[in-house]
């Protein structure tokens, strides 16, 4: 099949990009192949979105890739159009462009209308010029200047990841969240799709908490941050019964009776996996005895999970009588095949940004969050709720 002359010169351009990458890809394989990529990408991308090229042109020129480089893999044309998303969704890492910031989204394609086109009806392009620079080809790609991008985790990624991000994740926070996630624990491309679909940015870390320094790995951590909730509802709980008392501990067993009558329906709004030990739970230690509230285990953590509950405001104490709990159990109640207890504070109201910091240094996994009941909903939207008991006789018939 005889091809255009300009077909020629890009099969020619990308022929050399390929074999330099293949030589520097002993020093540093992913990274030079993000490099290569995305320098294609935008080689194509200039060519094509002028329709300089026309129809078929990615077709013609990968079979022609394939004949002068045998066993040639990965340069299909829909591999080809890949490397040109790749390059247009990243376009703020391209030397020539602006640095993407914190706050801008990647670089929509219609902006390509303003690229500089000199090189397409010159002569063949050297591969220094096809990367914007003459010495070395990681300079395909520059790091932005923010705090923000993920610059080690970015270089990790394999391209099939990028692409399976670029695809499924619009929101620039979003792709950081998964590339993180991806370099971090090594995310075959299987798991970190059904990441994309179960949402898990959107839910990502939104209860206070120390897994990721206190837990023995990513995975597990990861794991207990998705388990737990910011906030609970408790509609199940008698508010007329609390908060008319001067004793706060009353208060307190009053709400832990209420869960444990409807303990079914807690570990339902809890989460998957728990099952109930016990509440006031014996410890003891040196002749000194400690009753935590609540008492689960949870099988997919495959940990003990003790909840300590307030009807206040937090306060940094309930973490250290959180930690002594968390220090018996791992040492008197805790299975050896098991992983280290995990504690939860359970309270009316919490900042965010005070439990975050003061939370930091505890070397026990901890967490806090927050409940409300039905009479804490608008009143509008309370009357629009069903009547429990109603709707339980409803089920029954």
């Amino acid at each position: 099949m005889n091809i255009p002359n300009n077909f020629s010169r890009a099969v020619e351009t990308i022929k050399l990009a390929i074999l330099q990458g293949q030589y520097e890809a002993a020093k540093d394989v992913n990274r030079t192949q993000l490099a290569v990529y995305f320098g294609i990408g935008k080689y194509i991308s200039l060519n094509t979105r002028k329709n300089k090229w026309g129809t078929g042109a990615l077709e013609a020129i990968s079979q022609q890739l394939r004949k002068e480089l045998p066993g040639l893999r990965g340069f299909s044309a829909s591999s080809m159009k890949n490397m040109r998303l790749f390059y247009e969704e990243w376009m703020g890492l391209d030397p020539n462009s602006s640095v993407m910031t914190d706050d801008k989204s990647p670089i929509a394609i219609g902006e390509l209308q303003n690229t500089d086109n000199q090189h397409i009806d010159n002569s063949p392009i050297m591969i220094g010029e096809l990367f914007d620079y003459k010495i070395d080809i990681h300079q395909a790609i520059q790091i932005p200047e923010t705090k923000k991008f993920p610059i080690e985790d970015f270089f990790k990624v394999p391209f099939t990841h990028h692409i399976r991000i670029i695809e499924k994740e619009k929101s620039l926070n979003g792709r950081y969240y998964y590339i993180h996630r991806v370099a971090e624990e090594n995310l075959q491309s299987r798991a970190l799709e059904k990441l994309i679909k179960d949402n898990a940015y959107s839910h990502q870390d939104v209860m206070p908490n120390n897994f990721t320094q206190t837990m023995p790995n990513s995975t597990l951590a990861r794991k207990a941050v998705m388990m737990f909730k910011d906030e609970y509802l408790l509609d199940f709980i008698n508010v007329e019964q609390i908060g008319e008392r001067e004793d706060i501990d009353v208060d307190e067993r009053e709400v832990e009776q209420q869960i444990v009558q409807n303990v079914k329906n807690f570990i339902m709004t809890f989460g998957n996996d728990f099952a109930f030990i016990g509440n006031q739970y014996h410890l003891e230690v040196y002749g000194v005895e400690h009753f935590p509230d609540l008492l689960f285990f949870n099988r997919e953590l495959n940990a003990l999970v003790v909840v300590e509950l307030k009807t206040g405001d937090f306060k940094s104490s309930y973490l250290g009588q959180l930690m002594s709990y968390l220090s018996i159990l791992d040492a008197k109640v805790k299975k050896p095949h098991e992983n280290p207890s995990i504690g939860l504070v359970l309270c009316k109201s919490a900042k965010r940004d005070y439990v975050e910091f003061v939370i930091r240094d505890y070397n026990k996994p901890m967490g806090v969050a927050t409940y409300t009941t039905t009479a804490d909903m608008p009143e509008n939207l309370r009357r629009a709720l069903p009547d429990v008991e109603a709707l339980r006789k409803a089920m029954e018939k």
